[in-house]
């Protein structure tokens, strides 16, 4: 590759090393496949090797990525207390402590070097290993180190994990540098002592650098059409027992080591690296680059790989030590069932160990469809444990589906205690999945089934179940009973997890009546739950906390509650829950005004969504909002679907904040009607639940669209004071509770100078559907010197760039393509177009460097 194509990346990262030595600094660097990524890093690193302590890692294309590869890599490189803590991660060894280790090891001394950790193709890497990401990325500012991450843009997906993580990285201290193909001059100046023209080398690779050296490097004069051609024609160069060499390899996605090249001739291996088939790669032969192993493995015949993964599954299996991801791996492309039986539970046991929970999940995956001939009861466990691993993935519709299928089996069993298990299990999903009637009645009849069998944990947590079900329907006194029934039988089995999640149950019910011993016994029930390693159970007394809190619009103890829980399943890979707690902080920052942190959150809550659940509504609700209030497009079928979400689940968590937001859509659209009729239903639930501050908001909305409305003494305060005409008292109110945009909607029942100060207000938010209608209401009151619009609020930027496209222009000076613009503003890609070609012409410009650089001239964005 001719380094001027790159060389501005290279000074990039020679710049974010230098950086690094006062606060640690990220590195992205993404193209599509061959764009020369990994020898970008591989130049760089030959640079600063004097001044530079550099480890390595690597994801491999395996059927289901191995557990905290690229960590392994690296501890290999290191050894000590990182390969230590690494290796008894399956002997119970806490992953947390593994991540501590590393951040050790980069915190340590290391002859005065600067620590550079490059981690490679993170388009491939396991749960675990973007877990680790997460947790370097809330702490590397901290270290004086540099991490570079490198990934295939054409295959990260919208739905692709790597997105989400990405997002949450903090923006100060990362750098994307996305690779373009090289250009025709470039081309042409690689190609100047060959007979090939340059344009047509680039019409056949695009420019893309890997294709380009192996079009040069070919035989004959022809330029090979495909990648495969060129991979064929280089080995019809080479004898017979070389092409073998280059079979064999060809399966092996993380390169063949010593071990299995014992059978090839050595005469062969060394033609092959000779004639650049193969390279070495420490102690391991491998293609040059992914893109051409697959083009060999792809031109065996299916019965020729099948034996090559076969030959190679045999001799890794006899080895100790081999991560069993490579066993499943190579047994699956062999087809050989009773090996997949056999390691997959092995694989699917080192994946939750470290919090691998979808490489766990997708290793059962694979052996399901080769255990429909197992025994009943052997099959179910296999689902069973498939069913549980999908669950702390995410995955609940898989989950839900699985369970379903076990208790089938176990029916026709007619193991009465298995039978029960999962009938309380199917209960718990069909809530998770947002089916709220069908887990109560489910629920009961698991109990019945228990309750013949002599008592043990499994009625135990029946109890507790239903307990939870009460807890979440507000029925208190039902969830404490059936929790307390719960605790006392577990506490005469020595059933940890069962009291954890009863005590769950339990404070949450007494923190919904207003007790404070609530709370205590919440966080009795983290200690007792995370202790024990119960991650699950440690996680939902950390997320009602703070919940409910927020519910109670305590936002003070509702934010630290909230953020300690998201440390927590973040750290943990609990994504449901995550995902769940980023909504309900978003509907915080959106009531205290702070509405970019508020759509930030609830964009990261919603990547990588294909079928959204109940645990989304929060996140939904908010976006839907702010895109009501702004006027931008969609917001009322994001809001739609959040109402189709609450309504299936039927709670009032999730239906009070969700009518409100529609209710708002419709108040800002001039429809009275569906204003009322969007919040009626759920008025009388909160109210006869006794919630004053979702009465107070709900019957906010029942009164501003002028219904008749009879909100009780012990409403909140503040909307008490509002809807009986103080609007001043309420105002002040909110904000001594720092509620911004609540007190904004107080202000605008005021006097013509209180609602100038709400129009204001509106202005800076770039709330303009919020004001246009405020002007409306004040035009209909008479008020003098209603502003127009827009134009007299216009911009509050000198470039009179609109709110949104003040967002797209801090994302494109990022460094984001559009693609990338689109999917962290939850826009399409056409829309963003249009935003990108607003922001150039108001800008004045030509270029997206050109409008990245006015920006930060006139302090849009903040400098570099």
């Amino acid at each position: 590759m001719d380094v001027q194509e790159r060389a501005g990346a290279l000074d990039e990262l020679d710049k974010l090393l230098v950086a690094s030595a006062t606060e640690g600094r990220i590195a992205i660097v993404s193209g599509e496949a061959g764009a020369g990524k990994s020898t970008l890093v591989d130049v760089f690193a030959n640079r600063v090797t004097a001044r530079a302590w550099l480890v390595w890692g690597q994801c491999d294309p395996l059927l289901t990525p191995r557990a905290l590869g690229p960590l392994h890599d690296i501890a290999r490189q290191v050894g000590g207390a990182l390969a230590e803590r690494l290796a008894g991660v399956d002997a119970e060894q806490r992953p947390d402590t593994v991540f501590d280790a590393f951040l050790d090891l980069l915190d340590g001394p290391r002859q005065r070097r600067r620590p550079v950790v490059v981690i490679e193709d993170l388009h491939w890497a396991d749960g675990a290993t973007l877990d680790l990401l997460g947790f370097l990325g809330r702490r590397l500012s901290r270290c004086r180190a540099l991490l570079i991450l490198t990934y295939r843009e054409d295959e990260v997906g919208p739905l692709h994990p790597l997105r989400r993580v990405l997002a949450a990285l903090p923006r100060t201290v990362t750098r994307r540098l996305p690779l373009a193909p090289l250009t025709i001059t470039a081309i042409g100046h690689l190609a100047r002592h060959s007979d090939r023209s340059a344009n047509e080398i680039y019409e056949v690779t695009g420019g893309n650098p890997l294709l380009v050296t192996e079009v040069l490097g070919a035989t004959g004069t022809e330029v090979p059409a495909t990648v495969t051609d060129l991979v064929l024609g280089r080995l019809a160069t080479v004898s017979v027992p070389a092409r073998e060499v280059a079979a064999l390899v060809s399966v092996v996605p993380s390169g063949a080591e010593p071990a299995l090249l014992e059978s090839c001739a050595t005469t062969a291996v060394e033609e092959c690296l000779a004639r650049g088939v193969l390279v070495a790669a420490g102690d391991q032969v491998a293609f040059r680059h992914e893109l051409l192993r697959r083009a060999m493995e792809r031109s065996l015949s299916p019965a020729r790989r099948a034996a090559l993964h076969a030959t190679v599954l045999a001799t890794l299996a006899r080895r100790p030590g081999v991560d069993p991801a490579r066993l499943v791996h190579h047994a699956h492309h062999a087809d050989d069932a009773a090996a997949v039986l056999r390691w997959v539970p092995v694989a699917a046991q080192r994946a939750t160990a470290v919090r691998a929970y979808r490489q766990a999940a997708d290793h059962y995956a694979t052996a399901l469809p080769r255990s429909v001939g197992l025994l009943p009861a052997r099959r179910a466990e296999l689902l069973e444990s498939y069913s549980f691993a999908a669950y702390l993935a995410g995955l609940g519709e898989a989950a839900l589906d699985a369970r379903r299928e076990a208790l089938t089996l176990r029916e026709d069993g007619g193991d009465a205690l298995r039978i029960g298990d999962n009938l309380r299990w199917v209960s718990r999903l069909a809530w998770w999945t947002g089916r709220t009637g069908e887990a109560r009645s489910v629920a009961r009849q698991a109990v019945d089934v228990l309750e013949r069998v002599p008592p043990g944990r499994e009625l135990a947590m029946a109890y507790s179940n239903v307990s939870q079900l009460h807890m979440l329907a507000n029925e208190e006194t039902e969830a404490i009973e059936w929790g307390e029934r719960a605790l006392t039988l577990a506490g005469e089995l020595g059933d940890v997890e069962t009291q954890a999640h009863a005590l769950v149950n339990v404070g949450s019910a007494r923190l919904q009546r207003g007790e404070t011993a609530g709370a205590a016994q919440l966080d009795r029930a983290h200690t007792l739950a995370a202790t024990a390693g119960l991650d699950d159970h440690a996680a939902r007394a950390l997320v009602n906390l703070g919940t409910f809190a927020a519910d109670g619009w305590d936002f003070v103890l509702a934010t630290d509650a909230l953020d300690r829980a998201l440390r927590f399943t973040t750290t943990r890979n609990l994504d449901g829950y995550a995902r769940h707690l980023l909504g309900y902080r978003a509907r915080i920052r959106l009531v205290q005004g702070d509405w970019a942190a508020a759509r930030a959150d609830a964009e990261q809550a919603l990547v990588g969504i294909d079928k959204p659940g109940v645990s989304l509504v929060p996140a939904l609700a908010v976006l839907g909002c702010l895109r009501s209030r702004r006027g931008e497009p969609e917001a009322l079928a994001v809001l739609e679907l959040a109402a189709a979400l609450a309504g299936r689940a039927d709670e009032i968590q999730y239906l009070a904040p969700t009518s409100a937001a529609l209710a708002e859509h419709h108040w800002l659209a001039g429809e009275p009607r569906q204003t009322a009729d969007a919040v009626r239903d759920s008025f009388a639930l909160v109210r006869e639940a006794g919630l004053p501050w979702s009465v107070g908001e709900l019957g906010f909305w029942l009164w501003r669209a002028g219904e008749p409305v009879d909100v009780p003494d012990w409403t909140a305060a503040p909307y008490l004071m509002l809807i009986r005409g103080d609007w001043a008292g309420a105002a002040a109110e909110f904000q001594r509770r720092g509620c911004a945009y609540p007190r904004i909607e107080a202000l605008s029942h005021g006097g013509p100078a209180a609602a100038a100060e709400a129009l204001a207000a509106l202005a800076r938010l770039g709330a303009n559907a919020a004001a246009r209608r405020l002007r409306a209401v004040l035009r209909e009151r008479g008020v003098a010197g209603v502003p127009r619009g827009p134009r007299a609020a216009a911009g509050a930027n000198a470039s009179g760039l609109t709110p949104r496209q003040l967002e797209v222009v801090a994302l494109l000076a990022d460094g984001l393509s559009n693609s990338e613009i689109a999917l962290r503003l939850s826009l399409s890609a056409k829309t963003v177009d249009h935003h990108v070609s607003a922001v150039l012409g108001k800008l004045d410009v030509t270029t997206r460097g050109r409008a990245a650089a006015a920006a930060r001239r006139l302090g849009l964005v903040p400098p570099e």
